[in-house]
């Protein structure tokens, strides 16, 4: 993990549960770049540019929390999101300051972006 990433009192790190670490793996990887490392068969850690994490075996549970991203490009990041197996579930809508679109992945999992 970079030094540069660690922020106060920022969120540093994001854990998934997932029923399908390599699904998941390949899903944020087409998606969004993000690089992962193994450590067993049950856990797999991800770090993209500004955020870093780990998938784990588990069941998933959705609405506990909701993880925005950013994008340069909103339609380009919905795109690839539909293209790779996401479900859009809420589209693109503006709000005071950007617009952004919801998504469910192929866990369950519903994540938003944003864009300016």
């Amino acid at each position: 993990m970079a030094e540069n990433k660690l922020k106060h009192e920022q969120i540093q790190y994001l854990e998934f549960l997932s029923n399908d670490i390599a699904r998941a793996k390949d899903f944020y990887t087409k998606c969004f770049g993000w690089k992962f490392t193994d450590y067993g068969t049950g856990y797999t850690a991800f770090e993209g540019d500004y955020v870093d994490g780990g998938f784990t075996i588990g069941k998933p549970v959705n609405g506990s929390i909701l993880v925005v991203l950013y994008s340069d490009d909103i339609e380009l990041s919905k795109n690839k999101v539909i293209s790779h197996g996401g479900t859009i579930v809420q589209d693109i809508f503006s709000f005071p300051g950007g617009k952004r679109f919801q998504f469910t992945d192929l866990d369950g999992y519903e994540l938003a972006v944003w864009s300016l």
